[in-house]
């Protein structure tokens, strides 16, 4: 006779949600201190990681940003979310004169987004022929929500509208990797997805010298030559920075963000510029898809950060969000900022590393 498995195991059948958690330990860092046109003040941001060097590491680029008046001004640039569908054609002229018949339908096309959401609005429609293929870019605004499944019902309601509207086409798909989710791409980072923000700094020489232990000189030359020249030898795609991708990932992951964004959030530029011995510093992030409110917002710990970080107020639909993304934008420069200046020191990224994690860092996490 055997055994029933035990509880939770591979083979016990499961009808319903999952209750297993994953422990990835969360830090409070901070506070940065941030200015601009969506959020002023001093705020202390949330990381979860398993990497404990990037709480410390942080945290220095936050207690820089106190040491200047204005801390960090931060702008959001943009915003919109994509979704990009595929139609096609019998030949290349009939897929062009297809897309000619979209674009002079704008006003009607956001008549019928507005029949798929309260929240969603059509901005615009970009598209590409290729051979018979048609590729249809949707640009929209989503409020609050990051927008993932806003933007797939519109899409999904505005192809079956051309298909029975338009002559001349047929179904591809409704997700035709031309929005683009989850990827690197050079249309993300030229027209943007998400949240576009600039984040900028300046530090002034003797900050330089005593917090950072470095100079403008010194970090003005390394992003240059690792962040622009490196990333073009490596064949990097529209993105020149050190390692955005470790703050967004513990960011997004406490903040109940869907964290594979990180792949098109993590492409964005770090530039740097000596200013007779002050340091301008900014890092400008075109691909920044989060929210606050939708799926994985609503669990316990990333309520209580989105509240925390005062991302659940009552205010205009979008400010929420837009102050969740400027908010992201300024940590990641903390992190790039504290980075980048030790890599300017000999062996002192290993010392910090090496010092953080043998005095097991993450068991302190909470």
């Amino acid at each position: 006779m055997t055994a029933p498995p035990p509880p939770h195991s591979s083979a016990t059948p499961r009808s319903g949600p999952a209750h297993d958690v994953t422990h990835v330990p969360l830090r409070w860092v901070g506070p940065l201190r941030i200015s601009g046109n969506t959020a002023t003040g001093e705020v202390e941001v949330p990381l979860a990681t398993y990497e404990s060097p990037l709480w410390p590491s942080v945290g220095r680029g936050a207690r820089i940003s106190r040491l200047v008046e204005s801390g960090i001004r931060a702008t959001l640039l943009d915003e919109r979310m994509t979704r990009s569908v595929l139609v096609e054609a019998s030949d290349a002229a009939t897929a062009r004169t297809a897309a000619l018949a979209v674009d002079g339908r704008i006003d009607e096309l956001r008549e019928v987004t507005r029949t798929t959401s309260r929240y969603a609005q059509l901005l615009a429609v970009r598209h590409e022929v290729c051979g018979p293929l048609l590729f249809l870019r949707f640009e929209f605004s989503t409020g609050d929500a990051s927008g993932h499944n806003m933007v797939t019902l519109a899409a999904d309601r505005l192809l079956a509208h051309l298909l029975d509207t338009v002559p001349g086409i047929r179904y591809g798909s409704v997700s035709a990797n031309y929005c683009t989710d989850k990827k690197p791409t050079a249309i993300n980072g030229i027209l943007g997805r998400g949240k576009n923000v600039s984040a900028e700094i300046l530090v002034p020489r003797q900050v330089v010298g005593d917090r950072l232990h470095t100079t403008a000189a010194r970090i003005e030359r390394l992003n240059i030559d690792k962040n622009l020249v490196g990333t073009l030898l490596a064949g990097g795609i529209r993105s020149a920075n050190a390692h955005y991708a470790n703050m967004l990932l513990a960011f997004y992951l406490a903040t109940g963000q869907d964290a594979a964004n990180i792949v098109e959030g993590s492409q964005g530029v770090t530039y740097v510029q000596d200013r007779d011995g002050d340091l301008y510093f900014s890092c400008t992030l075109p691909n920044l898809v989060v929210g606050t409110t939708g799926s994985g917002k609503n669990l316990g710990t990333a309520t209580r950060a989105l509240e925390r970080l005062g991302c659940r107020e009552e205010r205009p639909t979008g400010d929420n969000a837009r102050r969740l993304a400027v908010l992201a934008a300024a940590t990641v420069l903390c992190g790039e900022l504290s980075l980048l200046a030790a890599q300017t020191n000999p062996g002192e990224l290993m010392r910090a590393h090496t010092g953080i994690e043998r005095a097991g860092g993450a068991r302190h996490a909470h």
